[in-house]
């Protein structure tokens, strides 16, 4: 099993470069014992960058989650101890990205009762959709500003594992998707911005809301009864 190093807390969102061994290559893919690499999955897309070993280098085109993590190479597969180094303004956007998500999530709960039913990440614009709702221009208005306040607030993001039972007892299950994640699963990583959100989250993060800086949404659009889909960057 491949160890991820952003998964344990919030310093390891931040590993640019790290060493690794190749347990297992096969066709166009190899194996790490170790990776800072991000798999493609919930909504955010995969790392992108580059394994270094002696006498070669090739790109990483994409990691794939398939009961194994895969990266897929462009290039000679490497073997024995490899560099990894990402692809980091990137990464760096999705970290953004998907923090604001969690913003802009929470407010929109908070606000209209309606919870997040999709959402896609990318590292220049991203967006939410949600369920129930019927949005005005005003309603616009009112997300961007409390996510703003929110953001504002230079709160620190923590990441940590908390048992399901305790989570269940503290937090408002339909507001983090609680009840979307399998109840066979005990041991969440959880996802806390201090003071506003607490929720089960597999992806990166920044440290602090002081690093999105502004969020403006850029559209909405119908998608389809009581659905509707905000787009929105960062400045």
């Amino acid at each position: 099993m491949t160890e991820l190093l952003y998964m344990k807390d919030i310093e390891g969102n931040y590993i640019k470069e790290f060493d690794a061994k190749v347990v297992k290559k096969k066709d166009n893919y190899v194996v790490l014992d170790k990776s800072a690499f991000y798999p493609l999955g919930g909504g955010q897309p995969s790392d992108t960058g580059v394994l270094r070993w002696p006498g070669g280098e090739s790109r990483v085109a994409e990691v794939q989650k398939k009961g194994i993590i895969k990266h897929i190479i462009t290039g000679d597969l490497p073997e024995g101890d490899v560099h990894g180094t990402l692809d980091w303004e990137k990464r760096y956007g999705h970290m953004k990205m998907h923090t604001a998500q969690h913003v802009i999530s929470g407010v929109v709960y908070d606000l209209f009762n309606a919870r997040t039913v999709g959402n896609q990440i990318h590292a220049d614009y991203s967006r939410v959709d949600f369920y129930p709702i019927s949005l005005s221009d005003d309603d616009l208005k009112k997300i961007e500003d409390a996510s703003n306040e929110v953001i504002q607030r230079n709160s620190p993001v923590k990441i940590y594992a908390e048992e399901r039972e305790s989570l269940e007892k503290r937090t408002d299950p339909l507001r983090s998707n609680l009840d979307l994640i399998p109840s066979s699963i005990k041991t969440l990583r959880i996802v806390e911005i201090e003071g506003f959100d607490v929720c089960p989250c597999a992806g990166t993060h920044v440290k602090s809301t002081q690093e999105l800086g502004t969020l403006q949404i850029t559209k909405k659009e119908n998608k389809g009864k009581d659905k509707e889909r905000i787009v929105y960057t960062l400045k």
